[in-house]
């Protein structure tokens, strides 16, 4: 128990003279604090003066720090906005070609990269089977013909039955059937071309089997193309057969033309709630090719009469959307908060709604690095 007592004493004492350190402590602080106190207010004078000077001086005209500036004069302009659908161009005519019967390839007439003509002739299959048949029935056909012939001219004579004369007649009209079935046989076996266009690529060589719904030649014409996109159900009302669209080229950056809608679909997918726009492209400097991705901008909106800013200006505080103007005022360029609502925005520039007038000076370069009130140079070329 006399140890518990004592460890107790021993604790108090340290607790106590802890307490006593931090007030103590807390007192230099304090002390500390009505220093410093001290030394502000002597500092917070001494910049009141400096700036005292400096307004002195600036009202003389003189060592006024001015920021250079870039600005432009607002003017009314029609507003366009637009949004972009993406699609494909594809060839107006492009065919996969085959053969209608199988046979031999007798001989290969173009090679990939020529440039041909509705009816040449591209591909022979072997044809000698035909050829010989066609041979034996014409020389049937002569027999025949003439058989028939002496048959009519006796039965005119009222010589001979008529069972003669109708077997002639037959046999005359089978074999000109027949002559005619092979014939076109015939012209099976040779594929021709059957559009202008240019071969894109041959699939089959000389000796080789070939046979229908088996692609020996792909063909394009390149000088008629189609650009066909998926617009979303919602700019159904905005678009309309006939109306100017912009079409651009993510592999020409500055391919940028207009053309007019050609067709609009008259369902609307309902996988993906979208329907079919079609532009039709004369491509007769080849620039373009089947499968190359196209975005068509469609304009949704316009504003005639209209206040329109670079967005790079539109800055953003506490109070909401502002830019900076070039007051001129009282004679020297002062730059000036504006708070606007700004409203669409295409290709970096914004529509203003409220805020901003024709004619007003705004600054559209140097404008991070003035503040309201900051006088500044204006450097405009």
């Amino acid at each position: 128990m006399k140890h518990i007592n004592i460890i107790l004493f021993a604790l108090a004492a340290i607790v106590m003279a802890s307490c006593g350190g931090s007030e103590a402590s807390n007192q230099d602080l304090n002390t500390q604090l009505e220093s410093y106190r001290k030394q502000q207010t002597e500092l917070n004078a001494k910049i009141e003066a400096i700036q005292t000077q400096l307004a002195a001086s600036d009202a003389n005209g003189n060592n006024v720090n001015r920021v250079p500036v870039v600005t432009s004069v607002l003017a009314p302009t029609t507003f366009h906005h637009y949004f972009d659908a993406s699609g494909a161009i594809i060839a107006v005519q492009e065919a996969m070609i085959s053969p209608e019967v199988n046979g031999q390839i007798k001989e290969v007439y173009v090679k990939e990269g020529d440039r041909v003509s509705k009816g040449q002739l591209l591909v022979k299959l072997n044809t000698e089977i035909t050829e010989k048949s066609i041979q034996e029935i014409k020389t049937s056909l002569v027999l025949a013909t003439d058989v028939f012939e002496r048959q009519e001219r006796l039965w005119k004579q009222k010589v001979g039955s008529e069972m003669q004369y109708l077997e002639a007649s037959n046999n005359k009209a089978n074999l000109e059937n027949r002559l005619a079935t092979l014939q076109a046989q015939l012209d099976l076996a040779t594929i021709k071309a059957p559009f202008d266009g240019v071969i894109e690529k041959v699939n089959h060589k000389k000796g080789e089997l070939a046979g229908p719904g088996i692609a020996m030649i792909h063909m394009v014409n390149l000088n008629k193309m189609y650009v066909k996109a998926d617009v979303s159900e919602r700019y159904i009302s905005n678009v309309k057969k006939g109306d100017t669209v912009v079409l651009t080229l993510p592999t020409y950056p500055d391919f940028r033309k207009e053309f007019t809608i050609n067709r609009i679909g008259n369902v609307v997918n309902k996988n993906n709630r979208t329907f079919e726009v079609e532009l039709l492209i004369d491509n007769s400097e080849n620039m373009l090719k089947p499968n190359m991705v196209a975005v068509i901008n469609i304009n949704d909106f316009s504003a005639a009469n209209s206040i329109v800013v670079p967005s790079k200006v539109i800055r953003e505080d506490m109070k909401g959307k502002y830019l900076y103007i070039a007051d001129q005022s009282n004679g020297e360029p002062v730059a000036r908060k504006r708070y606007i609502t700004p409203g669409r925005t295409y290709l970096e520039e914004t529509l203003i709604e409220t805020g901003l007038t024709a004619e007003e000076v705004i600054i559209v370069e140097g404008y991070n690095r003035v503040s309201d009130g900051a006088v500044v140079k204006i450097m405009n070329k």
